[in-house]
C-alpha cells in the first residue's frame, strides 16, 4: 500500500494503529496469522535517493504469516480498513487525507504487483508514506 506524498508521519502512525484495531485484522494478528509493522521504505521508486522528495520515508507492512490465510481476503480487508481510515481522517482533520494505493508485494523482490509465493515466503502488502 502506498500513501501519496502528502502523508505525514502522523498519518502513517494513525493508519498503522487503525489497521491493528480493525476486528478481522486484529484477530489475525492475535492468532499469529498476520503481522503489521512500520519500517523504512525499501523500494527504489524515487530514483535512488533515500526517502521521498516530499512526505515521509516510512511504510507499513502487512505480512501474511500462515499459508491458510488467503492473500486476496487480506487485501480486501486492508482496502476496506484504509477506506474507513481515510473517511475518518477527512472528518477529524483539516485537508484531504492522503491517497492510498493497496497492492501486494513480493517480499523477495520488493516488487509491488507480484504475488507469487513459489519460494515459500508469505506475501506482504505495504503502506508507504
Amino acid at each position: 500500500m502506498r500513501l501519496d506524498e502528502t502523508a505525514t508521519e502522523s498519518d502513517v502512525g494513525a493508519l498503522h494503529k487503525w489497521l491493528e484495531r480493525e476486528r478481522p485484522l486484529d484477530e489475525m494478528v492475535r492468532t499469529s496469522k498476520l503481522q503489521i509493522h512500520e519500517r523504512r521504505r525499501t523500494d527504489d521508486t524515487d530514483g535512488g535517493t533515500a526517502g521521498t522528495p516530499m512526505g515521509v520515508d516510512m511504510e507499513i507492512v502487512v505480512t501474511v504469516l500462515e499459508t491458510t490465510v488467503l492473500v486476496v481476503e487480506v487485501l480486501d480487508l486492508v482496502r476496506r480498513a484504509v477506506d474507513a481510515w481515510r473517511g475518518n481522517r477527512a472528518r477529524v482533520e483539516d485537508g484531504d487525507p492522503p491517497t492510498v494505493t493497496v497492492d501486494p508485494e513480493d517480499p523477495q523482490a520488493g516488487d509491488p504487483g507480484r504475488s507469487d509465493t513459489e519460494d515459500g515466503d508469505p506475501p506482504a502488502a505495504r503502506v508507504d508514506g
